[in-house]
């Protein structure tokens, strides 16, 4: 993690918030010209420092994750000089940054995530290109998820094609692995954007391609069941549609005993209502759609509660209650 990379997330995600530096100094009682310094990549933020940004911001702590130690900015360093030798410890440190950056996301505009995103992304897969040895399928699946983040990053963005790009490569590093979860994902963030695109044929088939991948989480499954069913009952065909919405019911009790995977931490049986509005919205169902909807955002923890990404969920629920 480099100081420029949280100086950069930092900076974007005050003014997101409305602070300037002078604001925000005094919001955290940090000196100004200290926090100026550590905003504009001159100095190296303390962890002090990241959880009160963090604390100001309520970002969860995501900050202060990606603030690594001194023990752990040595041993990447190490690693990125002589990738051969890469270890365990490289890696839990990386996986542990990305792991923050996707909850940044939660909270803060998709673009302020985005610039840091794509940098650490690069630099990941150079170390992936160099390294050897027992840990580097564990960095090829944290690099796989890596690069599919930054494409779910521009697809919110709607940069399209560079969108794609990174959700190919992230497929293809999952399969080099044989993680079905990744893939899985990587092929959900398509039919995302075909989605934004209002490619309802393209919807169908990315999400029928994730729900089948081998290795898929029974939450995603069922999640992309519904969304898959939606796409097909935007191109007429109903009964399909209605079979795949019948096999993601069978897989609900299934999928709600289980934790979710770490690469879809979100898709709890709350967040899987949202995917069955949709669907019944698809199916012009619109009474279920609205208390599916209803329910799946009245059930989302307090911390994804205004993420950025909840704008089509209340955009659908608004369309549904028209209908209605």
């Amino acid at each position: 993690m480099r100081d420029d990379d949280f100086a950069d997330l930092a900076r974007r995600a005050l003014r997101d918030n409305g602070y300037s530096i002078k604001a925000a100094a005094r919001a955290t009682n940090y000196d100004p010209a200290y926090l100026s310094r550590v905003l504009n990549g001159k100095q190296r933020p303390s962890l002090t420092l990241a959880k009160a940004l963090d604390d100001l911001l309520g970002t969860g702590g995501a900050l202060a994750g990606v603030v690594l130690g001194t023990d752990d900015r040595s041993r990447v360093a190490r690693s990125v000089a002589n990738p051969s030798r890469l270890d365990a410890g490289t890696v839990d440190a990386l996986a542990g940054v990305l792991a923050a950056y996707r909850r940044l996301d939660d909270t803060v505009k998709p673009r302020s995530v985005l610039p840091a995103t794509l940098a650490q992304m690069k630099e990941v897969v150079r170390l992936l290109k160099g390294a050897r040895g027992q840990h580097r399928d564990r960095l090829a699946e944290v690099t796989s998820e890596f690069v599919q983040f930054g494409g779910w990053l521009l697809a919110q963005e709607r940069q399209d094609a560079e969108a794609v790009r990174l959700l190919n490569d992230a497929i293809d590093l999952a399969d080099e692995v044989g993680n079905g979860t990744l893939a899985a994902q990587a092929l959900n963030f398509k039919g995302y954007l075909a989605r934004q695109q209002g490619r309802p044929q393209s919807v169908a088939r990315w999400y029928s391609a994730a729900a089948y991948t081998p290795g898929a989480h029974p939450a995603q499954r069922l999640g992309d069941m519904l969304q898959a069913a939606a796409g097909l009952a935007e191109v007429g065909e109903r009964d399909n549609a209605l079979r795949l919405v019948d096999s993601a019911e069978r897989l609900t009790e299934v999928a709600a005993k289980l934790p979710p995977p770490d690469t879809a931490y979100w898709l709890t049986p709350e967040f899987n209502r949202l995917n069955m509005g949709l669907a019944n919205l698809g199916l012009a169902r619109y009474g279920d759609a609205v208390d599916h909807i209803t329910a799946g955002l009245a059930g989302l923890p307090t911390e994804l509660k205004e993420a950025p990404w909840t704008w089509e969920h209340r955009d659908a629920l608004r369309k549904a209650l028209a209908a209605r």
